[in-house]
């Protein structure tokens, strides 16, 4: 019989990396032992990692790459867990844990992109001037157009702000919908306000809108413009016919940027239909200029769970 292995200690500097690093009724323990397949326990300021040698690599390497957190007091959540795993896994360690910041919320709390793709997409925006943005629901790529839209106004890059998208919502239409123009879109364009009262407050962005630097307004009404000196975001883009989308994109403007954001797995066009964000994906590989940026359910930042319901719904739709 062999020598029994000896588990390895990782030792913290102070209560408090221990205590940001556990997390929440050490929920991040957990997370860590059951994403790395090793034993966990914290004891005082040491970590006790029990598993095979290529484990327990594994969960250091992840306790590594989590250490601009722990060491700052930031808190840890799972997606910040799952996405240092990934980017060990790809080789990319040192590039996730060097995240920037992309702006900092009211509160003054830093704004960063959570996973490796999150960052490259955050990197896309700063040096392209036609972004995709293509993945599941919760993976940020809305928010993260929207925080970049406010922070280049505010450093005044840009002259204003224009979100856009078709009203295309799961068989409803926006006739079906009470209130005037303004009315019957806010509904479609939620998760873009959301972003910007994080941002710049509730009550600036109607002061915004009134003098035209925001301006919101559905996918039809941006025909025959052209927009220049302008973040435009074109949200629920996999809703577009390729009419719309080759009409959208052609409003590009000088000194503007352009971010198109859709998820090519809710597709609410009538089957006859083809999706104008798939065809601009297969014509516009290559060109100069664009980027693509293609997430999956590694880069959810929501709860939990909608990571397994996406793995869940793929796992059926394979089948």
């Amino acid at each position: 019989m062999g020598t029994p292995r000896e588990p390895y200690i990782f030792s913290l500097p102070n209560p408090s990396s221990a205590i940001c690093l556990a997390g929440d009724r050490e929920e991040n323990i957990k997370l860590l032992a059951e994403e790395t397949d090793v034993k966990l326990v914290l004891r005082g300021l040491d970590l006790i990692i029990d598993g095979s040698p290529s484990q327990t690599r594994l969960c250091e390497q992840v306790i590594k790459a989590l250490k601009p957190m722990w060491s700052q007091d930031r808190a840890i959540a799972a997606v910040d867990i799952r996405a240092a795993k990934q980017a060990i896994v790809e080789k990319r360690a040192d590039e996730w844990s060097d995240r920037s910041t992309i702006s900092r919320n009211r509160r003054g709390d830093s704004i960063q992109p959570r996973t490796y793709r999150q960052q490259q997409y955050v990197k896309a925006m700063e040096s392209n001037d036609l972004i995709f943005g293509v993945g599941p629901a919760g993976t940020g790529k809305t928010y993260l157009a929207a925080v970049a839209a406010v922070s280049a106004l505010q450093s005044q890059k840009f002259e204003r702000i224009i979100l856009t998208r078709p009203a295309v919502e799961a068989g409803e239409s926006l006739g079906f919908l009470p209130g005037d123009l303004q009315q019957k879109i806010d509904p479609y364009l939620r998760p873009l306000y959301d972003a910007m009262h994080e941002m710049i407050g509730a009550e600036k962005v109607p002061q915004l809108m009134e003098r035209g630097i925001i301006e919101v307004a559905p996918l039809a009404y941006m025909r025959g413009r052209t927009l220049s000196n302008s973040f435009i975001i074109v949200d629920e883009a996999q809703n577009t016919t390729a009419a719309q989308m080759k009409m959208v994109l052609t409003r590009l403007g000088f000194k503007s940027r352009m971010v198109v954001t859709g998820d090519i797995t809710q597709i609410d066009l009538p089957r006859h239909q083809k999706s104008g964000l798939i065809i601009a994906m297969n014509i516009l590989q290559g060109v100069q200029g664009v980027s693509f940026n293609i997430f999956d359910k590694n880069d959810v930042v929501r709860h939990p769970l909608v990571h397994h319901i996406i793995a869940a719904y793929e796992e059926a739709e394979a089948e």
